[in-house]
């Protein structure tokens, strides 16, 4: 069974199409390589002994998009992650953000459309919640204005594919909502590898750990936390890859409920910067140099996810320790910069 993977090289996409072919599917990718490099598919290959199809080419080319299509007309599924994901960075190029994640996400749909059954995974995220008046954080918590345009990118984005499930019916789909993964292959021959300097937390902790950044950023220490740092929800990114499979299972073998459906993928436990960074100074015996810095826009104070309907209707559960996936990602930084 051949299933689309758009953003395969990058970090999440990556790791779950390990996933998929341990479980037997053939997989093929669509990237631009915009932050990711094609040199993943050589750490792909060694973890699994299987083979891949890659297509090298940016998913706002439409005409491309069709052709691609054409030439793959037994595709049975899509998880699509092809987007652009920083906050801070979408805050100050809006329309970027625009284009990258919603018309190629339109786009694809309407090659689905065509089709008698497709079944469509969405890389979504906790941030449609905003700053939630209650945690843990439910599937039926409102959706509220975003605080980023990365933000509100994923909530058109689920609008845009419930609305589209009510008029093709032969289209099922699953958001899953992700809070922050981390991590990386146990084996180390896969992990986080962005571009330029990180717009994420973990790797900037371990490029300031290695000595490529200075020092470590920590932004804001007075939100009504414990310590007056941010609290986020970090999950192994390999636990993450898990539940899009499972989801992915779910559609192929008719176990949905409805044409669209949405879950929360996370550990249920929230996890503030200092912590996060303590845990790291523990599992890698280094001591990091981090000064508190000015907030960011478009920050929330604290998210963590109720997993209750991704434990109960996918079966699936995360099974890392905050201390497990920071030793993973300390494991690929020093294997990355040897």
């Amino acid at each position: 069974m051949k299933i689309l993977v758009t953003g395969g090289l990058g970090f999440i996409g990556s790791h779950t199409v390990v996933e998929l072919q341990n479980k037997g599917y053939e997989v093929v990718i669509i990237d631009n390589c915009s932050n990711s490099s094609p040199d993943v598919i050589k750490g792909i290959r060694n973890i699994t002994g299987k083979d891949l199809i890659f297509e090298k080419f940016d998913l706002r080319e439409k005409d491309k998009i069709k052709e691609f299509f054409k030439r793959h007309n037994d595709i049975e599924g899509v998880i699509h992650f092809a987007a652009s994901k920083a906050v801070g960075e979408s805050v100050e190029k809006p329309l970027l953000y625009y284009e990258n994640n919603v018309s190629t996400l339109v786009y694809i749909l309407q090659q689905l459309a065509d089709k008698t059954s497709a079944s469509f995974i969405f890389s979504s995220s906790c941030t449609v919640y905003g700053q939630a008046d209650e945690l843990p954080i439910t599937e039926d918590a409102p959706v509220k204005v975003a605080e980023s345009p990365y933000g509100n990118t994923k909530q058109i984005g689920e609008e845009i594919i419930r609305d589209t499930c009510k008029v093709y019916p032969a289209i099922k789909a699953i958001a899953l909502r992700y809070f922050n993964p981390i991590g990386a292959h146990p084996s180390a021959e896969i992990g986080e590898l962005p571009i330029g300097v990180p717009q994420n937390l973990i790797p900037f902790i371990t490029q300031t750990a290695i000595g490529l950044r200075e020092q470590l950023s920590v932004f804001g220490d007075d939100y009504p936390t414990t310590d007056g740092t941010c609290i986020r929800d970090y999950i192994h990114v390999v636990d993450l890859a898990k539940a899009h499979v499972v989801a992915l299972q779910r559609l192929l073998e008719g176990k949905n409920t409805s044409n669209y459906e949405v879950f929360n993928v996370g550990t249920g436990t929230g996890s503030s910067v200092l912590e996060v960074i303590q845990s790291f100074e523990k599992v890698s015996d280094q001591k990091l140099n981090y000064k508190i810095a000015e907030k960011r826009e478009g920050d929330i104070t604290a998210a963590y996810a109720d997993t209750t309907k991704a434990n109960n209707e996918l079966g699936w559960s995360a099974k890392s320790s905050l201390d497990d996936s920071l030793s993973s990602a300390w494991k690929w930084e020093q294997k990355i910069r040897s």
